[in-house]
């Protein structure tokens, strides 16, 4: 049975998201048993998962968008066949639509992490 308490209304968007860092930080102390570790232990493992969620947002801001034009490079090739330096040529002539289709999909993107934490902080 879950018992909901009243909780002001009147937070502004940088408190709500320290609240839902504490809840998620709060949920996986109580699903991964990190509430009975010592201090060291405690502080290993947050570092460990501050690092590999430090490396994973790094990987994703370098690599996503040379990930993104290769993906629209090859599925330009399946759709329109033909020989690969014909492709690569469509490529290399077309690269300001491929910056623009891989904007439009940073704005999709952006739009949907927006509308998650819109989400997160109805939730809250």
């Amino acid at each position: 049975m879950e018992y909901l308490t009243k909780q002001p209304e009147n937070l502004n968007a940088v408190q709500r998201f320290g609240r839902w860092l504490r809840l998620k930080q709060y949920q996986i102390e109580v699903t991964f048993g990190v509430y009975m570790f010592t201090s060291a232990e405690r502080f290993i493992f947050w570092s460990v998962v501050f690092l590999l969620c430090s490396l994973l947002t790094i990987a994703v801001v370098l690599y996503l968008p040379q990930h993104l034009l290769f993906i629209i490079s090859r599925a330009w090739f399946y759709v329109n066949g033909g020989d690969s330096g014909v492709a690569s040529n469509v490529v290399a002539g077309n690269k300001d639509a491929l910056s623009l289709a891989t904007s439009s999909i940073a704005k999709t993107m952006a739009a949907a992490a927006t509308e998650t934490a819109e989400y997160m902080n109805r939730e809250l």
